[in-house]
């Protein structure tokens, strides 16, 4: 047996994933586990939830795998900071700490994580590489082209490849800073949104706008060249050397200020995010149109966090640019760790391959009917069990046809951003009321942003604009809605739709499932496919025998600014803090109207987690005081031998009363620790509160030494001398910015931190 743990950490959606005989066992993200949404720590939880999974101990892991070379990407991090000297100290200051603490330490962490095994072997595979293999080994091709696009990795910012068997190639590299992703992401953080989280609602925002910026972006900000590369003018950028993404200039130059998260969406930010829509678009049909000139492929795997963009999907389908497309489901940084693992196991190791025809996501924890229930009797919440799944699939679509929402938790957890029936809200898609309602009593969220319909495969081609055995398991991309009728404001002639204000775009309905429709009329589908989840599929049957449409609403079971749901207490948690009606998890059904007091049952649970961190100090917090204590001994000594000695006295003067007072402090404080473990806590606080703004301050002072004697010197000098690491002196009119990789030894290079 072979086992390759994959490993992505320490930017955002940190993951693992386990391979086992080339067999994908587990992926799961670590927010999941923490509750911290997009966390960005290394996977320990991951990890372990990965090797609880599959059975695997840590002493049978024979790679570990991580999804950059560290070095190389430090290297990105030094050259920028040459290049932009003496601008980019607070970007220094910074940053430098994380990597010197985390980020070049992967091996430590590993070691932390898995134990340090003699056979095991450490593995780095360059980021685009991961996100390449994430794609092309899970897709049901046997050889294919393969472009990947995201804001950064290690130096690259996109990059197009082959993948034949069992093995891939990049062949070309487009590097930083140019990068339509971070374009995407700064027009992101200019409309008020955060990034690595807001792209979705910059995308979702766009249709209720007008792309009136997008020719002023093409000629100021970026240069898209015909075979896809792009060039951006850095001048409207501060992301080089600040925490902020854009320039003053950019606001001169659009004639409007950047929108704090707090402040009202008008129609000049909907405007923006279409005419940004629009360029990544024509960005990502060029790309892929040079992919397939260059590689002579019919076939197209994609990935990146570009990847994750479904209405961009949708155009690169209708174009037919390539007759077959697959788009990796978990296509950002989480996927990395899949694709890191995957790599080592076909390329590295060079194993067979065998073309799977489908691919399923559901890669995380699952609970049993025993456990569900030990955990419910638990918390001491009232619930009903279903003995039969007919019987329960039957009430649960009749409340679903009564205008119920319903939080559905049934088998293992999906791996990657969309939850697609296993962490799943599901509501009637025919209520035209229902979008307001999940958006501003269920999830909390912007009333603008749109939800995806679950649909049967069957019936899928009557409700959209699709062929009969059309499949999009994975809502990887949008398609039209079928059966539209007329707005109001369409019947009268009045008011063309182009000229509507936002918040008048905001209540428009158009579609027989309007709670699934855009106001450009598309939705992002989800096909169930006979035979992949037959819960589900029964769902959608009773549901259709009841009201005539196959069509649910689908979106993630979690609220705004958490993460999906893992566990039953993390969906029952959720239930009470929102105002869905039904909660299904497995076999079990819990209903609010017959759930009494909801402040007590939140109590509760409030005082479970407070007793599972309590356990997790005693066994924590006393080892802590005794190397506390040892510390103020060996502290006391060394003081009193320093005074000693700078008195010219000798050891047998020295107070040995106050040293016993110490000592009895110091057991006392022992056996307090012990007996009463959150006084362990409480004095590691003050400790902490004592030294940290100390440590700050002398980490500071010593950065701020290292970037002005050392970093601003060498930076003026090596500008002198014509050094431009990151191209910003060269011609913007090049006729490609697309980089042929260079020649790379093979096998070895994936055991080094560097290229």
């Amino acid at each position: 047996m072979t086992a390759i743990l994959g490993i992505s950490a320490f930017y955002h959606d940190s993951a693992a994933a386990l391979v086992v005989d080339g067999e994908v066992r587990a992926a799961v993200q670590e927010e999941r586990l923490t509750r911290i949404k997009h966390d960005a720590g290394f996977p320990y939880r991951a990890i372990e939830t990965c090797l609880d999974i599959s059975n695997v101990t840590s002493q049978e892991i024979d790679f570990v795998a991580f999804y950059e070379k560290p070095l190389l990407k430090f290297e990105r991090v030094l050259e920028t900071s040459l290049q932009y000297a003496p601008r980019g100290y607070p970007v220094f200051t910074r940053t430098m700490p994380s990597w010197v603490r985390d980020k070049l330490r992967v091996r430590k962490r590993t070691r932390q994580a898995v134990g340090d095994q003699r056979h095991r072997r450490n593995v780095f595979v360059e980021h685009h590489e991961a996100h390449a293999a994430s794609a092309f080994y899970s897709s049901p091709f046997e050889e294919a082209a393969i472009l990947t696009l995201d804001g950064v990795g290690e130096w690259a910012t996109a990059s197009i490849g082959v993948g034949r068997g069992n093995r891939i190639e990049l062949i070309k590299e487009l590097e930083f800073p140019n990068s339509i992703g971070l374009l995407y992401s700064a027009i992101t953080t200019f409309c008020g949104f955060r990034v690595n989280d807001g792209e979705y609602k910059l995308m979702g925002l766009a249709p209720y706008g007008v792309p009136r910026y997008a020719k002023i972006l093409k000629e100021r900000v970026v240069h898209v060249r015909e075979d896809g590369s792009v060039r951006l003018h850095m001048d409207f950028f501060r992301f080089g050397y600040s925490m902020e993404m854009t320039h003053p200039s950019f606001e001169r130059l659009l004639g409007m200020a950047c929108r704090q998260e707090d402040e009202a969406l008008e129609q000049k930010h909907a405007d923006l995010a279409a005419s940004i829509q629009v360029v990544l678009e024509e960005v990502l049909l060029k790309s892929a149109r040079h992919a397939r000139s260059l590689t002579g492929m019919s076939r197209l795997c994609l990935a990146g966090g570009v990847a994750l963009n479904c209405v961009a999907n949708a155009r690169l389908f209708e174009e037919a640019v390539f007759e077959e497309l697959w788009i990796q489901p978990a296509a950002g940084d989480a996927g990395g760790a899949l694709g890191a693992a995957q790599l080592t196991w076909f390329q590295l190791l060079d194993q067979k391959r065998t073309v799977q025809p489908e691919w399923s996501t559901r890669l995380g924890p699952r609970f049993n009917d025993v456990s569900v229930a030990r955990e419910l009797k638990e918390i001491q919440i009232p619930y009903r069990h279903y003995d039969s799944s007919i019987r329960l699939v039957e009430d649960v679509s009749q409340a679903l046809a009564q205008g119920s929402v319903v939080g559905w938790f049934q088998g293992a957890m999906e791996f990657g951003p969309r939850a697609l029936g296993g962490r799943s809200l599901l509501a009637d898609a025919r209520s035209p009321e229902m979008q307001v309602r999940l958006n501003q009593r269920v999830k909390g969220r912007e009333s603008f942003r749109p939800f995806a319909p679950m649909v049967s495969e069957k019936g899928a081609p009557h409700f959209f604009e699709v062929d009969q055995g059309f499949s999009s398991p994975y809502m990887t991309r949008t398609v039209k809605v079928r059966g539209q009728r007329e707005s109001g404001a369409a019947e009268n002639g009045a008011v063309d739709e182009r000229t509507l204000t936002f918040a008048e775009r905001l209540t428009e309905s158009r579609s027989d499932i309007p709670s699934v429709t855009h106001v450009d009329q598309s939705a992002r589908i989800q096909t169930v496919k006979p035979g992949s989840d037959k819960k589900l599929e029964s769902l959608l049957d009773a549901f259709e025998a009841m009201t005539g449409v196959p069509v649910l609403i689908n979106t993630s079971f979690n609220v705004k600014d958490e993460p999906i749901v893992c566990h039953p207490v993390d969906a029952v948690k959720c239930f009470l803090d929102s105002e869905m009606d039904l909660l299904v998890i497995e076999n079990q059904v819990i209903d609010r109207a017959k759930m009494g007091d909801l402040s007590a049952m939140r109590k509760r649970l409030a005082q479970r987690d407070h007793s599972i961190r309590k356990q997790g100090q005693k066994t924590q917090r006393f080892p802590w005081g005794v190397v506390a204590v040892a510390g103020l001994l060996l502290a006391y000594f060394v003081l009193r031998l320093v005074l000693t000695l700078s008195f010219a006295k000798s050891l047998s003067e020295v107070d040995l009363w106050r040293l016993g007072v110490l000592s009895l402090l110091s057991v006392s404080s022992m056996i307090m620790f012990s007996v009463w473990p959150q006084s362990s806590r409480l004095a590691q606080k003050l400790l902490i509160g004592l030294l940290k703004p100390l440590g700050q301050g002398l980490s500071l002072v010593t950065l701020t030494l290292i970037y002005g004697f050392v970093v601003v010197p060498v930076a003026l000098l090596m500008r002198m001398r014509g050094h431009d690491p990151l191209g910003l002196r060269s011609s913007h009119k090049d006729d490609s910015g697309w980089q042929t990789r260079k020649g790379i030894p093979k096998g070895r290079r994936y055991f080094r931190q560097f290229r």
